[in-house]
Order: structure tokens, then C-alpha cells, then sequence
């Protein structure tokens, strides 16, 4: 006989026999290239959350501009504000500001 479990939502879900979850098992642990991770490998497991650490954290800056020049850096699309730095740092180091 089957196990049958109810979820929150009242949905049924049936598990899978004994022979059935051996035969599974026995599936996937026959891929080689998914194999279970050891228990140190489990330990050193992290949950990755927000963005990565940088060597070097670019401060906030708020500042006031055009709103025609705003929109037409937001017009070009994903990725404006590292355009604009990148821009920035290229009259920099021309030396034009």
C-alpha cells in the first residue's frame, strides 16, 4: 500500500514505495557526475545571499542632473549607472575634470 501525505494547501501527494525510492536511489547515485556531496563538503556549504563581495566598495552618491540628461541615461538601458562611472572615470583619467 502506497503512503499518501496531505499538503497545507490540501493537495495529496503519493510517495513512492520502498522498491520504487531504492530504485531511485539507485538512478541517480549511478550518474556520475551527481553525486552525493560528503559530509565536509555539506559543512562548507553557504547560503549565497545578495550580491558578491567586492574588493573594493564603491560608495552612494546622490546627485542632481537634468532631468533630460537622466532620462537619456536611463533610455540606454540595464546597466546605465556602470556606464556613467565608466564615463566618469574616463575624464578623470584624461584629465578633463
Amino acid at each position: 500500500m502506497q503512503k499518501m501525505i496531505k499538503t497545507r494547501s490540501g493537495r495529496e501527494i503519493i510517495l513512492p514505495t520502498a522498491e520504487e525510492d531504492a530504485a531511485i536511489n539507485a538512478a541517480a547515485l549511478s550518474d556520475p557526475d551527481a553525486q552525493p556531496l560528503s559530509d565536509a563538503e555539506l559543512a562548507r556549504l553557504r547560503p549565497a545571499r545578495g550580491r558578491p563581495v567586492v574588493a573594493v566598495k564603491r560608495p552612494m552618491l546622490s546627485m542632481r542632473v537634468d532631468p533630460d540628461v537622466l532620462a537619456h541615461l536611463r533610455a540606454s538601458g540595464k546597466g546605465w549607472q556602470t556606464r556613467v562611472n565608466a564615463l566618469l572615470r574616463q575624464a578623470v583619467e584624461q584629465g578633463k575634470i
